[in-house]
């Protein structure tokens, strides 16, 4: 493993495989990954210093190294906590400026932006994580988890053609994983530092990452009512119509292209 300079230590949360480490005094964040991982990992590092360049506040690209054994990528830490480790009403004062923050990134210029995560891109991704068996049951909600991965996949099938046609009117620069933990607070103000764990940032529909936000936050807001209507304040705020079935079909998609 490529070892950076400095003093550092593990860290134990994230499922990407890679190695992570934060240095000890939490500036700087260090991901290694064996030479298999080098392409991918260099594609994170684009989408970094790509997105710091835009405005929208997110970690910057302080080292790059790689040889035979590997890659390693050292970024700024972004200040704060995960949005999901904060209580429900913690999340609701966030709300606004997290609102803010997505429609910040949704309006950067697609013209500009060189990456892509397009539906049939994720689609194909898809049927190759099912094709290998290598889903992750844990990803998947609860009410599908014993439901055979091919299956899944078959049930969007039939809805495929008609989201690849809504797509081109609603594509806009996507997180590509805009669930809570990738969205970091200030502990103290409650606005949003930054957006964290770059590595699927590109051009898809609006839908993809906005399934995954509204999902991820039913996992703080203490009931469906609350959970409504932070949907609904969260829409008003957003500035632009959801269409529940795209969410839905988004939400369904996404754990199948992990793996």
């Amino acid at each position: 493993m490529i070892v950076p300079p400095g003093r550092w230590k593990p860290v134990t949360n994230g499922e990407s495989g890679a190695t992570v480490l934060c240095d000890t005094t939490g500036s700087r964040y260090a991901k290694h990954v064996p030479a298999s991982g080098r392409a991918e990992l260099a594609a994170e590092r684009d989408r970094v210093s790509w997105l710091a360049g835009t405005g929208v506040a997110c970690p910057r690209v302080l080292d790059w190294t790689e040889d035979h054994t590997g890659a390693c990528l050292i970024t700024s830490a972004v200040p704060g906590v995960p949005a999901d480790t904060v209580p429900p009403k913690a999340l609701a004062k966030a709300w606004p400026s997290i609102t803010g923050t997505v429609r910040q990134l949704h309006e950067l210029s697609t013209d500009d932006c060189p990456f892509r995560r397009d539906l049939a891109r994720m689609f194909a991704l898809a049927r190759e994580v099912v094709a290998r068996d290598a889903v992750e049951p844990d990803f998947l909600p609860v009410e599908q988890q014993g439901t055979p991965p091919a299956e899944l996949l078959a049930r969007l099938e039939p809805r495929l053609e008609e989201r690849l046609a809504e797509e081109p009117a609603d594509t806009v620069v996507c997180h590509g994983d805009l669930c809570l933990p990738n969205i970091v607070l200030d502990p103290d103000t409650l606005e949003v530092s930054g957006l964290i764990d770059l590595g699927r940032l590109g051009l898809a529909d609006r839908h993809a990452d906005l399934a995954l936000l509204l999902a991820s936050s039913r996992e703080t807001w203490p009931d469906e009512t609350e959970a409504r209507a932070a949907d609904e304040a969260f829409a008003g705020r957003y500035g632009h119509p959801l269409d529940a079935d795209r969410l839905r079909f988004y939400l369904h998609l996404d754990p199948l292209t992990w793996g």
